[in-house]
C-alpha cells in the first residue's frame, strides 16, 4: 500500500509540474542553465547511464550519491526560503489595493471641481462677449451700407456724366467711365427690386444703345457707303469710339467692321467688274497687286484708328479673298470655253503665291472656315515619291541652280489660307486633267521613239543592269502632276488624275517594257552527233545576243523599279486625297502588270539558256551508249552545256546585280526546267551498256557540280548558293544518278534487281520502271516477268506521317552520294 501511494504521489507531482512549451521557453530565457536536471525532457535512465557509462565507473557510486544528496539539500533550503518569503505577500497586496482606491477617489473629486469651475468661467465669458457680438454685427451692417451708398452715389453720378459725355461725343472719357459704371452696376443685381436701382439700370442700357447708334452714325458720316472716304485721315474721335465699341454689344463692333471693309473694298468691285479686261485670268496679278497697295494704304492712314485686337488688316485681306473667289468663279463659269491649261496654271500659281504671302503676313485667327492640313514628314529616299515636296519657289530655284539637295530643306509651315481663293479653280481642273492625259500620251510616244532611236542599253558588268531613263522621267512627271493637283484639290480631281496615272502605267508596261522584249523563234537548229563531237569551244552562240540579254535584264530591273515606285505612288496618293476617297485609289492591277513583265523577262532568260542546251541533250540521247568501250573524261555534250552556261549566266548575273532576288529566281526556274528535261533525255538513251552507264553517271555528276556552282560561275567573288536552289539541284540530279545506278545493277536475280530499284528510286510508277528496263535493253518477255514481279514487290504505302519518313530513309543523303561518286571515279581511273 505504501508503494502504491508513493507511485500515485509521483504521478500527481509530475502532472502538476507539467508546464506548457511557452512557459518552459520563458523560464529558459530568464534562468538559462546547462544542467541536465533542468531540462524539460529530463530522463533519469539516460542521466544515470551518462554518470556510469561502464561497470568500472560504479566504483565511485558513493561519491556521486553524496553529491546528489548535497544538491537536494540545497534545493530544499532554497524552496523553504522562498515559501517563507511569500507568507506576508497577500496582506501587503490588499493594503496596496486599498491605498490605490483612496487615491482614485481623491482624483475624481478634484476633476469634478475643475469641471464646475470651467462651466462657471464659460458662462461669465458669454455674458461679457454678448454686447461685443452685437457691436460687431452693427459694424458689418454699417460698413455694407456705407459701401452700397458710395456705389449708389458713384452709379448715379456716373450715369449723369455718361449721358452728358455721350451728347458731347467725349468717347475717350466715356470708354473709361462706361466700364466703371458697368462694374458698379454688377453690385446692384440683387437690389433690382428697388425702383430707383432699376431706373438707374435702365438709364445705363439706354445710354449704351444711344452710344452704339451714335458711333455707327459717326462712322457712316466719316465713311459713307456711297462716295469716297473722307479726306484727311481718321480722327481721334473715331479712335476713341472704337474703344467704346469694345465695351458695348459685340454686334456694334461687327457692324463697324463690316461697313468699313465694305466701303474700303467698294473700289475693287468697280475696277474688276466682270466686263472689264483686267478681270480675266491673264491679269490676275493686278488683283493681288491692288490689295497689297490697299493694305499698305490702310496701315498708313487707319492703322492706329482701330484697336490692334480687331485685326482689321487681316479682316480686309480675308474679305478680299472671299470676294475674289466669288468673282473668279462667276467669270470662269461665263467664259469656261476660253480657259486654257497654261492660263489656268498661271492663275493657280499666282493665287497660291498670294495665299502663301498671306500666310507669312497674318496668323489666320480671323478665319471661321479655314482648316489646317497636317502634312506628314516624308522619308529620305531615291524614290521621287519619298522626297519632300518643294514649294513652287523652291522648284524654280532648284531648276535654275540645279540643286538636288532641295528636298533636304525643312518644309514650310502649314498655310491656313490655302484654298481660300484657289478653291474656285477646282470645278475647272478637268482642263488640267485632260492636258495631263495628252502630255502623258505624248511622253509615252516619245519614250517609244527614243528607245527605237537609241537602241538597247549597253552591257553593264560593274553596277548591275541599268534602269531605263524613261522610267525615272515618267515617275518624276507623275510626282509633279500629283503635287500640282493636290495643291488645288484633294477631291474628285485627284481620283481623275489617278485614273490617268493607271492608264499610262499600263501603257508604259506594254509599249516600253513588254513591247521591247526580244522575241523567241519557234524553230531550233538541232545538232548531229558528229557536229557535236567536232564542235570547238565558242563555236556555237546562244539564241539571244549579249545585247539582247542585257536588254532583258534592263527591262527586268526597270519593271522591278516601277513595281516598288508604283506602290509608293499609291501610298502618296492616299495621303493627298480626302480620307473618304482613299478606298477608290488602288494601283494593284498596275503592280500586277509589272510583276508579269518581271516573270516574262525571267522566263525569256530561262528559255534562252534552256534552248541553247537542247541540242546537246538531243545529241546525248542519240549517242550509241551500248558501244562505249571505256570511261573517259566528260562527254562533248556536257562540255557544250557548260559552255552555254558560262556564256549566259555571268552576263545575266552582272546585269541583275541590283536585283539579286530575281537572279535567284532565274537560277531556280532554270534548274526546275533543265533537270526534268535532262532526265527525260536520259530515258531516251537506250540501250546502255555497263560502261556506257558509268560514262553517263560521270557526266551526270559533272553537270550536277556545274549546276550547284551556277549562281557564282565565272565570278571572282565566290558566294554560297541559296539553300532553296541547292535543294532543288541536289534532289533532281540525285534522282538522275539513282536511275543510272539502277541501270548499272545486274537484272539477275530479278527479285534483287526490283528491290534495289524500289530502294534507290522510291518510285512506284510502272512507266518509270518500264523505261529503265528499256535502257537496259531487256527483251519484251523478260520485261513482262519483271513488271509482274515489280507489281508484286511494291510495298503497301503506310498511312499518316510514317509514309514520308520511310521515303526519306530510303533516299540517300547528298554526302553519301558524293562519296559513292568519288569511289566510282577512282574505279574509272584504275580501269584507264
Amino acid at each position: 500500500m505504501m508503494e502504491e501511494e508513493e507511485l500515485e504521489f509521483v504521478e500527481e507531482l509530475e502532472a502538476v509540474l507539467q508546464l506548457t512549451p511557452d512557459v518552459q521557453l520563458a523560464i529558459e530565457q530568464v534562468f538559462p542553465s546547462q544542467d541536465p536536471l533542468d531540462r524539460a525532457d529530463f530522463n533519469a535512465v539516460e542521466y544515470i547511464n551518462t554518470l556510469f557509462p561502464t561497470e568500472q565507473s560504479l566504483a565511485n557510486i558513493d561519491e556521486v550519491v553524496n553529491k546528489i544528496r548535497l544538491k537536494i539539500r540545497r534545493l530544499d533550503d532554497n524552496i523553504r526560503t522562498v515559501v517563507r518569503g511569500q507568507t506576508n505577500v497577500g496582506q501587503d497586496g490588499r493594503q496596496a489595493l486599498e491605498e490605490a482606491q483612496k487615491a482614485i477617489q481623491q482624483l475624481f473629486g478634484k476633476i469634478k471641481d475643475i469641471k464646475d469651475k470651467a462651466e462657471k468661467s464659460e458662462q461669465m465669458v458669454k455674458e461679457i462677449t454678448r454686447d461685443i457680438k452685437q457691436l460687431d454685427h452693427a459694424k458689418r451692417h454699417l460698413t455694407t451700407s456705407i459701401t452700397t451708398l458710395n456705389h449708389l452715389h458713384m452709379l448715379a453720378g456716373g450715369v449723369d456724366s455718361l449721358e452728358a459725355m455721350t451728347r458731347r461725343r467725349q468717347y475717350g472719357e466715356v470708354a473709361n467711365l462706361l466700364q466703371g459704371v458697368m462694374n458698379v452696376l454688377e453690385h446692384f443685381h440683387k437690389y433690382m427690386g428697388i425702383p430707383q436701382i432699376r431706373q438707374l439700370s435702365e438709364r445705363v442700357k439706354a445710354a449704351q444703345t444711344e452710344l452704339g447708334q451714335q458711333i455707327l452714325a459717326d462712322f457712316e458720316e466719316a465713311f459713307p457707303s456711297q462716295g469716297t472716304k473722307r479726306p484727311g485721315g481718321p480722327s481721334n474721335v473715331l479712335r476713341d469710339a472704337c474703344l467704346v465699341a469694345n465695351i458695348l454689344d459685340p454686334r456694334i463692333k461687327q457692324d463697324i467692321i463690316k461697313k468699313f471693309i465694305k466701303q474700303h473694298l467698294s473700289e475693287y468691285l468697280v475696277l474688276f467688274q466682270e466686263n472689264q479686261d483686267v478681270a480675266w485670268l491673264d491679269k490676275i496679278d493686278r488683283r493681288y497687286a491692288w490689295i497689297k497697295r490697299q493694305l499698305v494704304d490702310y496701315e498708313e492712314k487707319f492703322g492706329r484708328m482701330f484697336p490692334r485686337e480687331w485685326y482689321m488688316t487681316e479682316r480686309i485681306a480675308v474679305e478680299f479673298c472671299h470676294i475674289t473667289r466669288t468673282e473668279l468663279a462667276k467669270i470662269m463659269r461665263t467664259r469656261a470655253k476660253e480657259i486654257e491649261v497654261k492660263l489656268l496654271l498661271f492663275a493657280i500659281q499666282r493665287t497660291t503665291n498670294f495665299e502663301g504671302f498671306l500666310a507669312k503676313r497674318f496668323s489666320g485667327c480671323t478665319l471661321t472656315d479655314g482648316t489646317l492640313k497636317k502634312l506628314e514628314s516624308p522619308l529620305l529616299s531615291t524614290n521621287p515619291f519619298l522626297e519632300d515636296e518643294p514649294t513652287p519657289e523652291m522648284e524654280e530655284l532648284a531648276m535654275e541652280k540645279g540643286d538636288l539637295d532641295q528636298r533636304k530643306k525643312p518644309k514650310a509651315p502649314d498655310n491656313p489660307f490655302h484654298g481660300i481663293v484657289s478653291k474656285c479653280f477646282e470645278p475647272h481642273l478637268y482642263v488640267y486633267i485632260e492636258s495631263q492625259d495628252k502630255n502623258l500620251g505624248e511622253l509615252i510616244d516619245r519614250f517609244v521613239a527614243d528607245f527605237k532611236a537609241q537602241g538597247p542599253p549597253k552591257p553593264n558588268t560593274d553596277e548591275g543592269g541599268a534602269v531605263l531613263p524613261s522610267c525615272a522621267d515618267l515617275f518624276v512627271y507623275y510626282k509633279k502632276c500629283m503635287v500640282q493637283c493636290s495643291q488645288l484639290s484633294t477631291g474628285e480631281p485627284m481620283i481623275a488624275l489617278t485614273t490617268i496615272f493607271q492608264k499610262y502605267l499600263r501603257e508604259y508596261a506594254w509599249k516600253i517594257l513588254s513591247g521591247n522584249l526580244p522575241k523567241t523563234t519557234s524553230s531550233s537548229g538541232g545538232l548531229t552527233i558528229s557536229s557535236l563531237l567536232k564542235e570547238k569551244e565558242g563555236s556555237e552562240a546562244a539564241k539571244f545576243t549579249v545585247e539582247e540579254l542585257c536588254l532583258i535584264c534592263s527591262i527586268l530591273s526597270t519593271a522591278e523599279y516601277c513595281l516598288a515606285t508604283t506602290q509608293q505612288l499609291e501610298e502618296k496618293l492616299k495621303e493627298k486625297v480626302d480620307v473618304s476617297l482613299t478606298e477608290r485609289i488602288n494601283l494593284t492591277g498596275e503592280m500586277d502588270t509589272f510583276s508579269t513583265v518581271i516573270s516574262s523577262s525571267i522566263q525569256l532568260l530561262v528559255q534562252d539558256l534552256d534552248a541553247a542546251c537542247d541540242p546537246a541533250l538531243t545529241a546525248m540521247s542519240k549517242m550509241q551508249w551500248q558501244n562505249v568501250e571505256h570511261v573517259g573524261d566528260q562527254s562533248p555534250y556536257v562540255t557544250s552545256v557548260i559552255l552555254h552556261i558560262k556564256q549566259n549566266v555571268p552576263i545575266i548575273r552582272d546585269n541583275l546585280a541590283s536585283t539579286r532576288k530575281y537572279f535567284t529566281q532565274f537560277c531556280i526556274k532554270f534548274a526546275n526546267s533543265f533537270i526534268p528535261k535532262f532526265i527525260t533525255h536520259l530515258f531516251k538513251c537506250k540501250p546502255i551498256s555497263m560502261v556506257g552507264a558509268e560514262q553517263l553517271l560521270l557526266d551526270t555528276h559533272s553537270l550536277k557540280m556545274v549546276l550547284l556552282d551556277l549562281p557564282s560561275i565565272g565570278s571572282q567573288v565566290v558566294r554560297k548558293a541559296p539553300a532553296s536552289y541547292t535543294k532543288i539541284v541536289v534532289k533532281g540530279m540525285t534522282r538522275a544518278e539513282m536511275i543510272l545506278k539502277v541501270v548499272m545493277a545486274p537484272h539477275e536475280p530479278s527479285v534483287v534487281f526490283v528491290d534495289n530499284y524500289i530502294k534507290l528510286l522510291t518510285d512506284c510508277n510502272t512507266e518509270t520502271f518500264q523505261k529503265i528496263l528499256d535502257m537496259k535493253g531487256l527483251k519484251r518477255s523478260e520485261q513482262s516477268s519483271m513488271l509482274e514481279l515489280f507489281r508484286q514487290r511494291l510495298p503497301t504505302p503506310p498511312s499518316g506521317p510514317e509514309s514520308s519518313s520511310s521515303l526519306s530513309l530510303l533516299t540517300p543523303t547528298p554526302e553519301q552520294e558524293s562519296s559513292r561518286i568519288r569511289k566510282l571515279e577512282k574505279l574509272i581511273k584504275k580501269r584507264l
